[in-house]
């Protein structure tokens, strides 16, 4: 792309606040983009930082012709207004696939941008050679970061599994489990999936982090 356009890919994060989590993931995003040979830029707001100030840098963002892609991340403080923020940013430069516009996009099976997340589950399934089709699939969680996204793309044509979404109102999750030939675990709680839930061929990824103590567990 540099050799055809002269044109450097660029990305722009926003941080606001000092989640651990958040840290982690933003720094391995810088590297990607390096890796990548992207430009990327990171936008670190304090945990005060307020509502307007930040619709004012997405703006900025937006307006800026050297900015290809915008991700916000999350969560953000919790006296900001996330749908509004996501919202703010144009579907063209909404690379997380938060906006309506790119949700539907995924949705209809024409997506623009898919979010990273389910993506990487989808392109870990299918490096692993692990089929889909036909296959009944579990997903854990129905957030709009990864659990909705990843039963969505599931279900695509293509992927073809019967989908369940679990949640916390579900009855019985270890039963569906059981019954699973694909488990998605995309919930924020440590440990919740126990071992006797699965049957024995079952294939599980784990998108979840959690910290006990000093540990990261799924």
């Amino acid at each position: 792309m540099l050799q055809q356009t002269g044109i450097t890919p660029h990305l722009a994060a926003i941080l606001c606040g000092d989640d651990p989590a958040s840290q982690v993931y933003v720094r391995n995003k810088e590297k990607a983009c390096a890796t990548a040979g992207f430009r990327s830029t990171l936008h670190r707001l304090p945990a005060d930082v307020t509502q307007p100030q930040l619709l004012q840098l997405i703006a900025a963002l937006i307006s800026n012709p050297d900015v290809h892609g915008i991700l916000v991340q999350l969560p953000l403080p919790r006296h900001l207004d996330t749908v509004a923020i996501l919202d703010a940013v144009a579907p063209l430069k909404d690379v997380d696939a938060f906006h309506p516009e790119n949700v539907g996009l995924m949705l209809q099976g024409r997506p623009r941008f898919v979010p990273c997340t389910p993506s990487g589950v989808m392109r870990l399934l299918s490096a692993t050679g692990i089929p889909t089709a036909g296959r009944h699939a579990v997903v854990i969680g129905r957030s709009d970061i990864v659990g909705k996204p990843m039963a969505a793309l599931l279900l695509q044509k293509g992927a073809d599994a019967t989908v369940t979404v679990c949640h916390s109102r579900t009855p019985d999750i270890a039963v569906l489990c059981c019954q699973a030939d694909i488990v998605v675990a995309a919930v924020g709680i440590p440990r919740f999936v126990r071992g006797d839930w699965l049957k024995p061929d079952a294939v599980v990824i784990d998108v979840g982090i959690n910290r006990l103590g000093d540990k990261l567990v799924g």
